[in-house]
């Protein structure tokens, strides 16, 4: 059998895999109850100057 050949015994493997999956846990969205915050750091020019040190390296 070559790469990529189809295997009609995988298949069916596969789907009866799938169709056990257990599917008896509860879907609900996870609520977010933080705070967002970021640091704005450095000015563009002070990190672009920072990116061509890295390149340069």
């Amino acid at each position: 059998m070559s790469f990529g050949a189809y295997d009609e015994g995988e298949h069916e493997r596969r789907e009866q895999l799938t169709s056990q999956a257990d599917a008896e846990f509860a879907e609900a969205p996870e609520t977010f109850s933080g705070t967002v915050s970021y640091d704005s750091g450095d000015s563009t020019e002070a990190l672009l100057d920072q990116f061509e040190e890295i390149k340069q390296d």
